[in-house]
């Protein structure tokens, strides 16, 4: 019989569709959500906001243990709240995300942020989405998934969503960004980016959200039962 609380695990690096998978998930499973990504996208934005340099690992340090960051969860999505403001889009932009990328490299941010997004762990289960998630934060995830694509896949779809919200953007810039942020991601001295070892893999270059899904929960069930 499960006794502890039960975690999926769902890693892999940006823009691959982790945050469309683990709320189908979430939703599906009626189990609570954990975006450790938004977690550092949050902090980056707060020190941007602080006016604090994100080579500064004290002050970043002290900043993230003292966060005011609450997510709400509803039927439409997660909302972010910073200091009780929305920042849900506020987080999403390219500058956010690579300065979380950056911020995300440092020891002792990670540190800072470990139990914190261990607290989030609650009945009846967390899927918890991240880059370390089966690997650092939760290593005894019974289920542990990495979804990976490549990075030419990832910047098509990256650019199809902002072309719908009327940005204009040039595929080059994006693959380029994407590729040097995986560089960062894989190769940090403190929890790089990589499949746990008893981590399942899913290429989802060729394959929609549904399959990617139906694979997931497919595993997941083989697991848990």
């Amino acid at each position: 019989m499960q006794t502890s609380i039960p975690v999926i695990a769902i890693d892999g690096p940006s823009g691959v569709g982790k945050g469309t998978l683990c709320q189908l998930l979430a939703k599906h499973l009626n189990w609570h959500l954990l975006d450790s990504g938004a977690i550092y996208r949050v902090l980056a934005l707060s020190a941007f906001n602080h006016h604090i340099d994100l080579n500064d690992q004290h002050a970043l340090s002290d900043l993230a243990l003292k966060l005011p960051l609450v997510f709400q969860t509803s039927d439409t999505g997660v909302t972010v709240l910073l200091d009780n403001k929305d920042v849900t889009q506020a987080i999403r932009t390219q500058d956010i995300g690579t300065a979380a990328s950056k911020v995300a490299a440092l020891n002792s941010v990670r540190a800072a942020l470990l139990q914190r997004q261990r607290d989030f762990c609650q009945w009846p289960g967390l899927i918890a989405d991240g880059r370390d998630m089966g690997s650092v934060v939760f290593p005894n995830a019974p289920v542990k998934i990495f979804l990976d694509a490549s990075a030419q896949a990832r910047a098509e779809r990256r650019m199809k969503q902002l072309r719908k919200k009327g940005i204009c953007v040039k595929f080059g810039e994006i693959l380029q960004e994407i590729i040097e942020r995986d560089d960062r991601d894989r190769n940090r001295p403190v929890a790089p980016l990589k499949p746990a070892d008893d981590a399942l893999v899913i290429d989802s270059t060729s394959l929609s959200i549904t399959e990617v899904f139906e694979t997931a929960l497919t595993y997941i069930k083989q697991k848990l039962n």
